[in-house]
């Protein structure tokens, strides 16, 4: 390891990577469902950015199982820019979210926005999800340490890496260690995409830490031509999975449809991404891992 990576993050103790006996490093798998996060399978969660109906949730939900996906995504709260944007269906998506799961058997995450929903949320998620804007909510985050849920942790779109990893130790710090950090973009100068996906940082946070590191190439491009090539790119270097926005026709998504992929680009882009992931494959099954398990 790079002896500044050591000192710089090595203060954050209960998610720095730490060595076993042998000179190895033990990764931690996060457990949901019959799921293994950080394991050998690459995982893909998939699905729209908000759950508008219980026919466009359900359709995208088995749409999105049949092409590979493991976990289905949807927002039932939405935390947007403009006061007259969607807000979510609240409960009543949480419930559509719901029906999903057991007509698909996906596993569900979505979006806690605020640390008076967590129980509510943990009654329908198997995994709770902390956006870009709530990372350094830290009442929040702490609200999540007792929640009995996994955590997807987005890196705040002005984050460095130090404070991205100072936020899960808050979550861990507060009794939960299940935590799945989320590359999604940072803000730069740059224009031509939503934001600028932080590529190096998924090498790094491997090096780091011992949690399990999955890329949102949605959020990251803004514009769905690229999310593909982004999500190759995410497993090239190392990605324990993705977060991609997928809708039934994203012409007509209530939030987010220029970065969503319609269903047969989902599909198109599972199958383009099998040789990639039979490279990650051979080195995956080498490598040490802690299991950290996941709520029933």
């Amino acid at each position: 390891m790079n002896p500044k990576w050591n000192g710089q993050f090595s203060c954050f103790d209960l998610v720095a990577r730490p060595a076993d006996g042998s000179g190895e490093t033990a990764r931690t798998v996060v457990s949901v469902m019959d799921l293994e996060i950080g394991a050998d399978d690459f995982i893909v969660m998939a699905g729209p950015c908000a759950v508008e109906s219980e026919h466009q949730l359900l359709t995208t939900a088995e749409a999105v199982a049949d092409a590979g996906a493991r976990v289905l995504r949807g927002g039932a709260y939405k935390p947007r820019s403009s006061p007259y944007s969607f807000q979510g269906l609240g409960v009543e998506g949480l419930k559509i979210l719901r029906k999903a799961r057991e007509q698909t058997g996906l596993a569900i995450v979505t979006e806690v926005m605020s640390e008076e929903d967590v129980d509510v949320i943990a009654e329908y998620a198997d995994i709770m999800q902390v956006g870009t804007r709530s990372m350094e909510n830290y009442a929040l985050l702490e609200a999540l340490g007792s929640c009995g849920r996994p955590v997807l942790l987005k890196r705040g779109m002005t984050a460095t890496l130090e404070e991205f990893l100072c936020a899960a130790q808050v979550v861990a710090m507060a009794g939960n260690p299940q935590i799945v950090l989320c590359e999604r973009g940072i803000r730069t100068f740059e224009t031509a995409t939503r934001n600028t996906l932080d590529i190096a940082a998924i090498p790094v946070l491997k090096a780091v830490s011992h949690l399990p590191v999955i890329v949102d190439p949605s959020h990251a491009a803004g514009v769905r031509s690229i999310v593909p090539a982004l999500s190759r790119a995410a497993v090239a270097v190392g990605a324990d999975g993705l977060l991609v926005e997928v809708h039934p026709c994203p012409e007509k998504a209530w939030s987010d449809g220029n970065q969503s992929l319609n269903f047969s680009e989902f599909r198109n882009m599972m199958d383009d991404l099998q040789p990639y992931l039979a490279i990650q494959q051979e080195a995956r099954e080498l490598r040490p891992r802690l299991v950290v398990g996941g709520a029933d």
